[in-house]
């Protein structure tokens, strides 16, 4: 068998529209999809924060990875988070993501019970010993038990399977230390950011590419960042990098994360429904004003040559 190319580029971690009864809404989950990767992204990262996988049910997340994987139809590599609350459930999450179609899977450390970097170690062993597909490490120290250096390096040199790291934590040095830590080991190992603010400089610092919420919005920019990088445009790259960190701190601290990139994406023309999340009126009422801070952000990525997606009203 082929060895399988590396993952690399701009992955999508994407909401999933819900119906007026709260239901994943699969219709316009399929369309969204396809959407983004016509838009030029390199995956899809289904079931991620960004997704609200803890809003959902086992059986809605493998779901939502089969209607995704359906959608993606083998034009881009999908890595689904299959993080359940213990091993077994995660082992389950993995079997069906192989069969829906996934290229890996995205395992967050355990989250809730503050654990040890031993604990943490002994966590992943147990799934690369018995997982049936490849595996990506998901950091992300502000919401779970972080992966130091050490047991990343550990792990990428005893688990074949474990194939690369998504790092959240917006930590240029720590990723700078991770990829000395690994890659002399696992050239195949895949680095890839999590912080939207800090993708040029990440790409730059060595990683292979970065997984951002804002791609699930304007993902024809995050896509053109990647591409400036990759080609020596660090001027271009900046700007639209700039742009970019100004969506994200508009949709980030306007509303509970992930509220705003669940606006943003409604405004560019789907019907994404309202979160599972239970909102006050005061919050529904300010929304409203942050819809309209968040299409003026969003106009200034400059993607208002793509007509009828940007919707008022």
């Amino acid at each position: 068998m082929p060895t399988p190319q590396r993952l690399a580029g701009i992955l999508v971690p994407h909401m999933v529209p819900l119906d007026a009864r709260g239901r994943i809404n699969e219709e316009e989950l399929a369309r969204y999809v396809s959407w983004l990767v016509d838009q030029g992204v390199h995956g899809l990262y289904p079931n991620g924060s960004t997704g609200e996988f803890t809003r959902f049910t086992a059986e809605e997340r493998r779901r939502i990875v089969s209607i995704v994987c359906d959608a993606a139809a083998g034009r881009v590599p999908v890595v689904a988070g299959a993080a359940e609350a213990n091993v077994a459930e995660t082992l389950r999450a993995c079997e069906h993501c192989l069969e829906a179609g996934a290229r890996a899977v995205a395992i967050v450390s355990p989250f809730y019970f503050k654990l040890s970097a031993e604990s943490v170690y002994a966590y992943f062993r147990e799934i690369a010993r018995h997982t049936p597909i490849d595996v990506t490490l998901y950091n992300i120290p502000m919401l779970a038990s972080p992966i130091d250096v050490a047991t990343v390096r550990q792990l990428a040199e005893e688990f074949p399977r474990i194939v690369g790291i998504k790092d959240s934590s917006g930590d240029i040095s720590h990723m700078l230390r991770l990829i000395a830590a690994v890659r002399p080991i696992r050239p195949d190992f895949s680095f890839l950011t999590g912080w939207d603010a800090c993708l040029v400089p990440m790409l730059l610092a060595g990683c292979d590419g970065g997984v951002h919420a804002t791609a699930g919005v304007v993902p024809e920019v995050t896509r053109a960042i990647h591409d400036d990088v990759r080609a020596g445009r660090l001027e271009a790259a900046f700007s639209r990098q700039q742009r970019i960190a100004d969506l994200l701190d508009v949709a980030f601290r306007g509303a509970d994360f992930p509220e705003g990139f669940r606006i943003a994406a409604g405004l560019r023309g789907f019907a994404m429904g309202e979160s599972r999340q239970p909102a006050t009126e005061a919050q529904r009422a300010e929304r409203c004003d942050l819809a309209e801070r968040i299409r003026a952000a969003i106009e200034r990525c400059d993607v208002t040559h793509a007509p009828g997606l940007l919707r008022r009203g």
